[in-house]
């Protein structure tokens, strides 16, 4: 009796392939949200600074070059 007391708790029956991918079925990743920025109507994550134009909520907070390329003659 003191032997089974301290056994290590196994499984009595192996999971079966369906089981284990029921479990599995829910754990999958989520597409991020995106919003579109009000200054540049890009696509940018919420509560960041948009990457295109260094907006955030009205207020300029990065100031952007514009990356256009010139040309010369």
């Amino acid at each position: 009796m003191l032997i089974a007391k301290y056994m290590p708790h196994e499984p009595k029956r192996r999971h079966s392939k369906e089981r284990k991918g029921k479990r599995r079925a829910s754990i999958k990743l989520a597409l991020k949200k995106g919003v579109i920025c009000p200054n540049c109507s890009v696509v940018m994550l919420p509560h960041t600074v948009c990457k295109a134009c260094g907006y955030y909520k009205g207020i300029k907070v990065i100031n952007k070059k514009d990356k256009s390329v010139k040309k010369t003659a």
